[in-house]
C-alpha cells in the first residue's frame, strides 16, 4: 500500500515509525521546510527513492497514493484533506480533524461520496489500558454509570509557542483544549455514551500572555443516558506534565487510568469479581517514552485493515467530529457564559478571535 505524509514537524517520527512497522510503502513526503523532511529521512534511514514535496498539490498530482497521513499545524487539516479526498486517498487526519464543525461536516460528506476511509488520529483509544476500560464499558460491568471525569495537567512553555508561530492561534490551533486536552475529551466522550445533552464551560487564560487562546478549560458535560463528565485540562502546570489521568464511576465499578498519556491503569474495582485488580494493574502498566504513547502503530493496522476489508475505522471522521464539537461546545459555552445545548450545526475556533 502507498503511503505519503504531509506535514514533517514535531508528531511525524510516529506517523513515520507506524508506517515503517506495518510496512507501508513510502512513497512521499511533504513539507513546507525542506529541512524537515530531510531530517526524517535521516532518522528513519529511509531510501532516496522517497520523493520530496514541497507542495502538497504537486504531489497530489504526480503520485498515486493510497493512504496520506496530515501532520500539518491544525488550521491547514480540513482544505487538505478535502484535496486528498477529491484525489480519491484515504486518510488519517492529526488531532482534531478540522477547526470548524462545518470543515468537518465537508469532509463527512465528501468521504462518503467517494468512497474513501478517513481516520481521526485519536491514537490513545488504542492503549491497551483504554481498549481493557472500554472492554468493561461493553460489557456493561459498570451497571450505570454514573460519571467520569478527564484530567489534562500538563506544561507548555515559551519555548514550545517559539518553535512554531501558529500554536495558541485561534486560526490554526486553538488553547489548550483543542491541541493538548482533546485526546482526553475523545475518550470520556466515548466511554460516557457519545450523546450530549448539554456543557457549561469556563475558559481562561491565565499564564500564557504571549499566545491567543485558553490556558485553562473547566466544564462540566451532562449526557443523555444522565451521566456526568467533568473536563478539566491546563498548560499552566510548573515545572512540567504532571498527569494525564481518566476517572470512571459506575454503580458496580471505578476505574482510574493515569501516567503520561493514560497508559497506566491505577485502580481497578468491579462487584463481579471477574479478575484480580493488582493483576490488571500489573498487566496495563506501560511507560512510554513521551505523551504520544504507543497508539500510532495499531492505528496503522486498523486503518490499513479497514481499507483492505472495506468497513469504516476504528476512529472514523465521525468521531473527529465529536471531539472537535465538544470542544468547541465549552469554547462556545464560555464566551457566551450560559449553557449549551447539543448538539452543534456550526461553530469554529475563529469564532472566538479575540476573546482574551
Amino acid at each position: 500500500m502507498k503511503y505519503a505524509l504531509i506535514g514533517c514537524g514535531r508528531i511525524s517520527p510516529n506517523h513515520i515509525a507506524a508506517a515503517v512497522a506495518n510496512k507501508l510503502e513510502i512513497v512521499a513526503m511533504c513539507d513546507i521546510n525542506p529541512d524537515n523532511i530531510v531530517d526524517k529521512k535521516l532518522k528513519f534511514d529511509l531510501p532516496d527513492t522517497v520523493k520530496e514535496y514541497l507542495d502538497y498539490r504537486e504531489m497530489l498530482r504526480k503520485e498515486k497514493i493510497d493512504l496520506i497521513a496530515i501532520a500539518t499545524e491544525s488550521g491547514k487539516h480540513a482544505q487538505i484533506a478535502l484535496e486528498c479526498i477529491e484525489a480519491g486517498c484515504n486518510l488519517i487526519i492529526e488531532k482534531p480533524i478540522a477547526l470548524s464543525l462545518e470543515d468537518a461536516d465537508e469532509i463527512i460528506k465528501k468521504a462518503d461520496e467517494k468512497g474513501v476511509k478517513v481516520c481521526a488520529c485519536h491514537q490513545n483509544r488504542f492503549n491497551k489500558s483504554i481498549q481493557k476500560i472500554r472492554e468493561a464499558v461493553d460489557k456493561k460491568r459498570f451497571g450505570k454509570l454514573f460519571y467520569g471525569t478527564a484530567h489534562i495537567r500538563w506544561c507548555r512553555d515559551h519555548e514550545y509557542y517559539d518553535r512554531a508561530s501558529w500554536r495558541g492561534t485561534w486560526e490554526q490551533d486553538g488553547g489548550a483544549l483543542m491541541n493538548q486536552c482533546i485526546h482526553n475529551i475523545d475518550l470520556l466522550r466515548w466511554m460516557l455514551g457519545d450523546e450530549i445533552e448539554e456543557v457549561v464551560g469556563m475558559t481562561d487564560r491565565l499564564h500564557h500572555d504571549y499566545i491567543e487562546a485558553e490556558d485553562l478549560g473547566i466544564a462540566l458535560v451532562k449526557f443523555k443516558n444522565g451521566a456526568y463528565g467533568i473536563i478539566e485540562g491546563t498548560t499552566d502546570v510548573y515545572p512540567k506534565n504532571l498527569e494525564e489521568t481518566l476517572y470512571l464511576f459506575g454503580e458496580k465499578g471505578t476505574v482510574k487510568a493515569g501516567g503520561q498519556s493514560v497508559n497506566v491503569i491505577e485502580e481497578w474495582n468491579f462487584s463481579d469479581m471477574l479478575d484480580d485488580p493488582e493483576e490488571v494493574k500489573r498487566q496495563f502498566h506501560e511507560n512510554p517514552p513521551n505523551v504520544y504513547g504507543y497508539g500510532h502503530t495499531p492505528l496503522y493496522a486498523d486503518v490499513i485493515d479497514a481499507i483492505n476489508n472495506d468497513r469504516s475505522p476504528y476512529v472514523d471522521a465521525r468521531a473527529g467530529r465529536r471531539a472537535l464539537e465538544l470542544v468547541l461546545g465549552i469554547y462556545l459555552s464560555a464566551y457566551k457564559g450560559e449553557f449549551v445545548k447539543f448538539p452543534i450545526a456550526k461553530c469554529k475556533t475563529m469564532d472566538f478571535e479575540g476573546r482574551f
